[in-house]
């Protein structure tokens, strides 16, 4: 006889857990708002992203701009894991450091 009591025939309901969900590629934020996935403010990932005095004219995180043909403006594509990599790279041990 067929055990019933393990089997259901209610929905299958997709999980809402996004905690081990990395985009591939993230967009910069809103003025005046932080970055949803790092919490890096939208000038600081300006500073990372684009090249300047600061980086020596050569940004350490990859990105691209989506821009239609003709226009002035795109869409700024941040690539997240070169954005992680460049994080993880600088992070600082405060506890080492206050010592």
């Amino acid at each position: 006889m067929l055990n019933t009591k393990a089997y259901t025939t209610g929905p299958v309901e997709e999980s809402k857990d996004v905690t081990n969900i990395r985009p591939e590629w993230i967009r910069l934020p809103q003025p005046g708002l932080r970055c949803h996935w790092t919490g890096i403010s939208r000038s600081a990932l300006n500073q990372l992203i684009l090249p300047g005095p600061a980086n020596g004219g050569r940004p350490p995180v990859v990105s691209y701009c989506l821009r239609q043909k003709g226009k002035k403006t795109g869409i700024r594509l941040i690539s997240y894991d070169s954005l992680r990599k460049h994080i993880e790279a600088n992070q600082v041990d405060w506890q080492k450091e206050g010592k």
